[in-house]
């Protein structure tokens, strides 16, 4: 039976970031915010062009991913593809692009608006723009619905891994000013991260806090 593990996390709020295995945590200065760190912190291995231009969750996407990808110790990008799918949910869709897409058709006599916020209308579009900007080749899904929730994204990326439609998934979620991605593959080598032991350890219900401190809390006792 396949044994999935968590080979790399990264996470965002509006307080800071972080990574597990490099034990990264930084906590945002005064005047320090997710804009401010785009470029000589998160994304320093590969700046994210126009990224002031990007919608709020396409921002909090890349950075968790980004670090995610960091994490694992994976350099991935449009020249060098990789068989990485993602899986995603957030806590509204595109309703909050949606509103703003047609406050500013309205704007503008109901007949001219930005497609600037037309490009992100669709819940799929942050996941959209890591996979152009990492150069993920796996598949993607945006998963919508009642009782979705970071722990149901994570066992559908496991169930994508063992149906062979990618050997690697990035798995994650955002809510208000925070988002969470881990990248799950298969572990023959065991250890006590696999995914079984996170999700009976944080429970389904569990955010970004929470994961974050069961996934370090079980890195720690495998390193032991």
């Amino acid at each position: 039976m396949m044994t999935i593990s968590i080979l790399g996390t990264g996470w965002i709020t509006s307080k800071g970031y972080g990574t597990i295995n490099l034990g990264e945590e930084h906590l945002f200065a005064p005047e320090e915010t997710l804009y401010t760190v785009a470029k000589n912190g998160i994304f320093n291995r590969r700046p994210v062009k126009n990224f002031g231009r990007l919608d709020r969750l396409s921002r909090i996407t890349l950075a968790a991913v980004s670090l995610a990808l960091k994490d694992a110790g994976i350099d991935s990008s449009p020249d060098s593809k990789k068989d990485i799918g993602i899986v995603g949910t957030n806590d509204q869709g595109s309703q909050e692009t949606d509103t703003a897409y047609f406050r500013d058709f309205v704007d503008n006599g109901r007949k001219l608006a930005r497609a600037n916020l037309f490009i992100y209308t669709l819940p799929s579009s942050p996941m959209g723009e890591a996979a152009i900007h990492f150069g993920l080749a796996g598949p993607l899904l945006y998963m919508a619905g009642a009782g979705r929730s970071l722990a149901t994204v994570m066992v559908t990326a496991a169930e994508m891994i063992a149906g062979a439609e990618s050997t690697l998934m990035l798995a994650g979620m955002t809510c208000g000013d925070e988002g969470i991605y881990t990248l799950l593959g298969e572990s023959k080598a065991g250890g006590k991260c696999t995914l079984d032991n996170v999700l009976k350890s944080a429970g389904v219900d569990a955010d970004v806090e929470k994961f974050v401190t069961t996934i370090r809390s079980l890195k720690r006792g495998q390193q032991a």
